[in-house]
């Protein structure tokens, strides 16, 4: 039998690489990537689980599994960064710099 590539195995690769600067867009896009790599990931895997012999790409499959879990916690994170932001400073503090950084010289003592 001939080798032929797994589904969606460079997508996976680019989805999960793509996770991880998106992080940055709130969280929102790297979840969303990284969630949506992850799930084609599973299937490819139990894709290839089934016949490995004649399909090649399953390394992309892995790295792109890895790199969408290390978006999504970053993404995650980001989330969460945002939260205490907003829960120390408040939005309308957040909103203008100047009052941010009054706030900041407060909180240092200054």
């Amino acid at each position: 039998m001939e080798e032929q590539k797994l589904p969606n195995s460079t997508l996976i690769l680019v989805f999960g690489i793509l996770s991880i600067p998106l992080c940055c867009c709130y969280g929102i896009g790297g979840i969303i990537l990284g969630v949506t790599a992850i799930i084609l990931a599973n299937k490819a895997a139990k894709l290839y689980a089934e016949n490995p012999e004649i399909y090649t790409g399953y390394q992309n499959v892995k790295a792109g599994k890895i790199l969408a879990i290390i978006g999504i916690v970053l993404s995650v994170l980001y989330i969460l960064l945002i939260v205490g932001m907003v829960s120390v400073f408040g939005w309308d503090t957040l909103q203008d710099q100047e009052l941010l950084n009054e706030k900041i010289q407060e909180m240092m003592g200054q």
